[in-house]
């Protein structure tokens, strides 16, 4: 688990894929602290299980899963990736529940400051938009966003100069992907509610009247 609260930008040392899999070695200080060979860190979001650690930087295996719905199999040695260690059960929740487990990806679009913000477009597919909600939130290669505006094709944010400052997002220009975890609870919710495939039959039982019955 996850709160989109980013510890540290650490640089991609190499990526060695065998067909789409492989493995990824990056360089990092604080998200050493503590950490074992097993635990679990968030590279742009993408939850990755440290194999290897060395005094300064990691390694973790990288699946065909994981380059088919991420950016990682397209990073390459010398790019900036945002890193946050699993959330310590006696740590501050500052962010939002995120899994690690990429939605997908986006392309940013513009990035347009206003005064001390930087408002950022990101346009995505229509399976990942559907559940991006206005003041909801959204994750955005592992960083915890307030969702600003939603259009039909895109959504942007606006970042503060703290984020902008500790990670890697503002860095990156028009045409560069990043990566999506939607919001999970909107993701449960949708579920509950009944499939989501084409002429699939809903039939949970939870209807709009259930939900107010038990004053959801």
């Amino acid at each position: 688990m996850f709160t989109g609260i980013i510890e540290e930008t650490g640089k991609i040392r190499q990526i060695v894929l065998a067909g789409s899999s492989g493995q990824i070695s990056i360089q990092a200080n604080r998200v050493l602290e503590d950490t074992r060979i097993g635990d679990s860190i968030a590279v742009n979001g993408v939850c990755l299980t440290v194999t290897d650690i060395g005094p300064d930087g990691f390694t973790a295996d990288i699946m065909a899963e994981t380059c088919r719905r991420s950016n990682l199999g397209q990073g390459k040695a010398g790019d900036l990736v945002n890193l946050e260690r699993a959330m310590a059960a006696d740590g501050r929740f500052g962010g939002h529940i995120m899994s690690g487990h990429i939605d997908g990806t986006g392309v940013i679009q513009s990035c347009r400051r206003e005064e001390n913000a930087v408002w950022v477009s990101v346009r995505t597919e229509p399976e990942i938009l559907r559940l991006i909600v206005e003041k909801g939130s959204i994750g955005i290669d592992g960083i915890s966003l307030t969702v600003a505006k939603v259009g039909e094709t895109e959504f942007q944010v606006s970042v503060i100069p703290h984020t902008g400052e500790e990670t890697a997002l503002l860095k990156k220009k028009p045409g560069d992907v990043v990566n999506l975890e939607n919001d999970i609870v909107g993701k449960y919710v949708e579920r509950l509610l009944g499939p989501t495939w084409p002429n699939a039959k809903k039939e949970t039982g939870i209807t709009m009247d259930f939900l107010r019955e038990y004053g959801i």
